[in-house]
């Protein structure tokens, strides 16, 4: 999206007329014009040219926002120097549309007509009407004070002459707006006067006093300098509840680091941040903000990561751990390698988005851009009708003028204009203060719309940390060996189950060995060749067994690690299965609660994952979703989202790469902030602190944020649909109302601060309720108090534990009399295996005892009574 930005637009017809001339032009693809922050974002391949020429033409000033494009052209061979200037450019063209010009001119502007026209209604009103004292010269003299009154009505028109200059040019250009409505209600207002005027010489020629006083008394000069000047009020108090709505984003821009301090041959050296390059090293001291995205090469330290994630409790960062710009240091010394740095950084991209969200249009928006688009045209037509009706009734022409003016004046379509970008504005900057980016206007308009969230299991419901605790190998094969296989395989993948692998085998010492031809089948598993030759394969049991055949017990082991929620990954060489190893990944604190709270809250939950049904169900019951769709390939994942969206709605929750194509065919699509480039870059929305619960927080505050926008739509139709009847003096023979032309303009120049107020009230939306801030805390105090005792925790005695037969099982020795020979054994034997937890027993005549390996906890009275069933006796039972 290229972004513009648009000078002389004054109120939502200006905004349609931009976005009608700019769609007309050869290759513009949408258009979406921002009434609230000046700008325009532009999708297509038309020429920026074709585009300011357009705008040009339309009556109105356009300039396209530097990105320092022409920069990175030029610096095509320093791409991190030339994407840190990119950033600068970018942040100065955001920080340019923001910069608020408006609200000290109309400071000035409405200063100095007060001034004037206090002095004018001192004359107009003040004398005329209660007599209050004037010098003597004017005693009487009504011809001198209608002077005055016409000289200072000037001034103040033309103090406010941009209305009068926008109004015509308007009119010229074919497109009225909002000031050709004021300009033609303070214009009508004044001619009118100096016709008296005019009359009132002629009345003062003749002698007719009668005549004089009654023209002097009809005198509107006051009503023209009101309506401008009250119109400059509502304009500045507009001006000044606009920059409220942008408040989120100035905060982010100001986050922005202007210097580091880079270590350059072993010296450290404060340079502009524009002179950072990737792989520097950047010194941060206590107090400091992270200046670039990188990571911690020396030292620790606790970083404030709220600025971006809006989580307020410090991460503690090691070596190797991952900093953000923006975030601040608040206790160590570190030093940090520059991986990301300009435009490339979180703190950038999130800058754009919400830049980008306000300049997009949401889909309800385009009801008042209709009713804009002809609002003032039709605005004028009903006040050349209101005049002739009444002149047609009888009125006099003071009466009727007056009804045309109050319909010009009272008349408003900023309000329309103003009722939806405001409140998108503002409901992004209340997501990007709590780690939810909207990328768009859209994706705030539909999220609270869904109907079924899917969410994707690992990394998302799950920590996506998963660990190795188990490892069942066939007797023939060494341990040893089954790590250094599986290990130097997994290696070579990305997939998190490989992780906890790799991180086991690291820490046991296992030297990887050589393995060529690797391939990763998407999917299902690993391949690869040893030196001698031989194929090894890791994956699913439906992978493995095209390679080896997979033993009835094996099988029935794979089944009880996936019924206790692990994932079996199957070992095999050539055609010879060696091991099957477990590994469990642990669902997120918040996961549960945030699934319950999205039920609650009418929407389906449905997990997909590329896991086993079994182990899928497993973490599906424990997270507490509506259904599991398991097995799902990659690619499937997409299909079946397809199929979900026959039944609603649908919002996809993923992390991962292979989540892209799913989060892309979702109807909106939610990215974890800690997945992956491509994931994000394929969402709608990015959930920063990488929390389920924030699923949650932005479906209300889409809900919130349309309501507000339906609530400001109603006022805005409300306010005219009753105002201008009454302005034409619809109401005057049933009820007696009518409105004089200073009232219409007071009303209209509130109209818009009003819908603007109405909006900055979801400021005060809690994306989390009390008793759920509390949860977090809790969760946290209770992960600290987990930290603390893990420190008891013999390290030593970690490292050297066997994973032989899963570590998580646990064995039982039975004592027993009455077994005399091989047959007494198996009878034992098979009454032990009979019972459920059971994985194995073995007994012994000769040494009076059998030993049980038990998957879960089986009560010595049913173990006992399983032996004695078969006329055994037992004596003890140890473990």
């Amino acid at each position: 999206m290229e972004q513009y930005n648009v000078t002389g637009m004054s109120c939502a017809a200006c905004q349609a007329r931009v976005e009608k001339a700019v769609s007309k032009v050869e290759g513009v693809e949408s258009c979406a014009v921002s009434l609230l922050t000046n700008s325009m974002g532009v999708t297509g391949n038309a020429k920026e040219e074709d585009i300011i020429k357009a705008i040009t033409n339309a009556g109105y000033g356009a300039s396209k926002r530097d990105d320092g494009s022409a920069d990175s052209e030029a610096n095509g061979s320093d791409k991190a120097g030339a994407s840190t200037h990119r950033t600068s450019s970018q942040t100065r063209g955001i920080e340019e549309s923001l910069v608020d010009r408006e609200t000290p001119v109309l400071i000035k502007r409405l200063v100095s007509s007060i001034v004037f026209l206090l002095v004018l209604m001192y004359f107009s009103m003040g004398h005329m009407m209660f007599n209050w004292p004037l010098p003597s010269f004017f005693e009487g003299n009504l011809m001198a004070i209608a002077l005055v009154q016409m000289l200072l009505a000037i001034i103040v028109m033309y103090i406010n002459k941009k209305f009068f200059v926008s109004g015509f040019k308007s009119v010229i250009h074919g497109a009225p707006n909002m000031d050709t409505l004021v300009a033609l209600g303070s214009g009508v207002s004044f001619a009118w006067s100096l016709v008296l005027v005019f009359a009132m010489t002629d009345a003062l020629t003749a002698g007719d006093m009668e005549r004089l006083h009654s023209y002097a008394h009809n005198l509107y000069f006051e009503s023209a300098a009101m309506i401008v000047t009250l119109i400059t009020v509502g304009k500045l108090l507009e001006s000044i509840s606009k920059g409220r709505t942008t408040d989120a984003l100035k905060a982010l821009l100001k986050l922005a680091a202007k210097k580091a301090n880079v270590i350059r041959d072993g010296v450290e050296v404060e340079v502009p941040i524009e002179e950072v390059m990737v792989g520097d090293i950047v010194a941060v001291r206590p107090g400091e903000n992270v200046p670039i995205d990188g990571f911690v090469l020396e030292g620790s330290t606790s970083i404030d990561e709220s600025a971006l994630t809006g989580e307020s409790i410090p991460v503690d960062k090691e070596v190797n751990d991952t900093v953000f710009a923006a975030t601040t240091n608040r206790s160590g010394f570190i030093k940090v390698k520059a991986t990301r740095v300009g435009r490339d950084t979180s703190l950038s991209k999130i800058i754009q988005m919400v830049s980008d969200a306000a300049a997009t249009k949401a889909p309800i928006a385009k009801v008042a851009d209709k009713v804009s688009a002809i609002f003032v045209p039709t605005v004028i037509a009903i006040a050349v009708i209101t005049f002739i009706v009444w002149m047609i009734l009888g009125e006099d022409l003071a009466f009727s003028l007056a009804r045309a003016i109050s319909v010009l004046v009272i008349s408003c379509p900023c309000a329309l204009g103003l009722a939806t970008p405001v409140a998108i504005m503002v409901a992004s900057g209340v997501g990007a203060r709590n780690g939810v980016m909207f990328k768009t206007a859209v994706s705030i308009e539909e999220t609270g719309k869904m109907q079924i969230v899917a969410l994707d299991k690992t990394g998302t419901i799950t920590k996506g940390e998963p660990s190795l605790t188990d490892v069942i190998i066939d007797s023939k094969e060494r341990i040893e060996d089954v790590l250094k296989y599986i290990y130097s395989l997994e290696i070579k993948s990305e997939h998190p189950l490989a992780k906890a692998i790799v991180d086991y085998a690291k820490d046991k010492g296992v030297v990887e060995v050589e393995i060529t031809d690797f391939e990763a089948v998407s999917g299902n598993g690993l391949k690869g060749k040893l030196a001698d030759g031989s194929l090894i394969y890791a994956g699913n049991e439906s992978f493995i067994k095209g390679k080896a055949p997979i033993f009835k017990e094996f099988s029935d082991m794979a089944k009880k690690l996936s019924i206790s929620g692990k994932t079996a990954i199957f070992l095999a060489k050539d055609n010879n299965l060696l091991a099957i190893l477990g590994v469990a990944d642990t669902i997120k604190e918040d996961s549960a609660r945030a699934i319950k709270e999205m039920r609650e809250a009418g929407l389906r939950v449905v997990m997909i994952t590329g896991d086993n049904e079994l182990t899928a169900k497993a973490i599906g019951k424990e997270a507490g979703v509506d259904e599991v769709i398991a097995g799902v390939l990659p690619e499937g994942k997409a299909k079946a989202i397809n199929e979900l969206k026959a039944k609603g709605k649908v919002l996809m929750v993923g992390d991962g790469i292979n989540d892209a194509p799913a989060l892309v065919s979702a109807d909106m699509g939610f990215a974890i902030g800690a997945g992956t480039d491509v994931a994000i870059e394929s969402a709608d929305v990015v959930l920063m602190k990488s929390n389920l619960s924030d699923v949650v927080g932005a479906i209300k505050l889409s809900k919130k944020a349309l309501k507000n926008i339906h609530e400001n739509l109603f006022w805005a139709f409300i306010y005219n649909i009753i105002g201008i009847p009454l302005a034409a003096g619809v109401y005057i023979h049933l009820f007696g109302w009518s409105l004089n032309p200073m009232f219409g303009a007071a009303a209209m120049s509130l109209s818009s601060f009003c819908v603007v107020t109405n909006a900055l009230r979801l400021n005060f939306f809690k994306m989390q309720r009390k008793e759920e801030r509390l949860a977090v805390n809790e969760n946290s105090a209770n992960n600290l108090q987990v930290n603390l005792e893990s420190i008891e925790v013999d390290l030593e005695d970690l490292q050297n534990k066997e994973l032989i037969k899963g570590e998580q099982t646990m064995k039982k020795t039975i004592k027993i009399t009455g077994m005399m020979c091989g047959h007494c054994e198996a009878s034992v034997v098979k009454a032990l295996e009979a019972l459920d937890g059971v994985s194995s027993a073995t007994a012994s005549h000769e040494a009076g005892e059998a030993v049980v390996e038990l998957s879960a906890d089986v009560a010595n009275d049913t173990l006992k009574a399983a032996v004695e069933a078969k006329d055994y006796t037992v004596t003890d039972i140890i473990g």
